[in-house]
């Protein structure tokens, strides 16, 4: 009798907890992620969108433990999506697993916020790999994992030819009939998109990321992105520079730069 007196008194006294987003909102938030939808799940984040409390429960007296709550969530719906959209469902769970069992140690908001953008960047990147595979050859998707986990290095035919143990006019063949297109213009293309995550969301200068993704110098890189984008990348960054992103360019491309100053 107590806990139905308790729960009238909360819906009277509490009415401020009650005004919910519509679940829509949360929904597309998933499916971003599911989908593998990068520039849509970085831009929730660079907004800040994971401790905004507007439309929200409060599930713990506590407000950390409240978000926690929340990212305990978050990661079971995205789990579910995306084993639901291909993801290998002991790889997802353990992912899951992975990142739940960080908040044990965490105390502040600004620690969760962070774990919570790795997790979702982590989901979403293995997705855009997996949707990228979904077609291909096996010997395409291990070239494709390679160039993608071996971004910041120089890499060569011969480097993928060597790791899929085939021959470099082989895979040469298999990019074009398989994605239309050259194995250096694939490569190029790669750490160009690349690139322009660290314009949007870092302050490291051109010649960082330049050196960063191995072009051979920054006026190379500039030249390259230009070709590609149709804006220098001082202007695309001009542009499109939005909120400094919450942590580390290391939570975007694992990049250690050295400090210098961009000209």
């Amino acid at each position: 009798m107590k806990q139905k007196k308790d729960w009238v008194t909360y819906q009277h006294d509490d009415v401020e907890s009650q005004n919910h987003n519509h679940q829509n909102r949360e929904l597309l938030f998933y499916r971003h992620v599911a989908e593998g939808n990068l520039e849509a799940i970085q831009e929730n984040i660079a907004n800040h969108e994971f401790l905004n409390s507007n439309g929200i429960g409060r599930l713990s007296r506590d407000l950390v433990q409240s978000f926690k709550y929340h990212f305990v969530i978050s990661v079971a719906l995205i789990t579910r999506l995306c084993v639901d959209n291909g993801m290998e469902m002991e790889k997802a769970y353990r992912l899951s697993d992975f990142y739940i069992q960080q908040l044990d140690d965490i105390d502040t908001l600004e620690e969760l916020e962070a774990v919570h953008d790795k997790m979702v960047l982590d989901y979403t990147n293995k997705m855009i790999v997996l949707h990228r595979s979904a077609n291909l050859s096996r010997p395409m998707t291990e070239c494709l994992n390679y160039i993608y986990s071996h971004l910041k290095e120089r890499i060569t035919v011969k480097d993928l030819a060597a790791y899929t143990s085939n021959s470099a006019s082989y895979i040469s063949r298999l990019f074009k009939e398989e994605l239309g297109t050259s194995t250096s213009d694939y490569i190029r293309t790669a750490k160009l998109e690349a690139s322009k995550n660290l314009l949007r969301y870092s302050d490291y200068s051109l010649v960082e990321i330049a050196n960063y993704f191995s072009f051979t110098s920054q006026s190379h890189f500039c030249q390259l992105f230009q070709k590609e984008t149709g804006l220098t990348p001082k202007k695309y960054r001009e542009k499109y520079y939005g909120t400094h992103w919450k942590g580390t360019a290391r939570d975007i491309m694992d990049i250690t730069p050295s400090p210098e100053n961009e000209d």
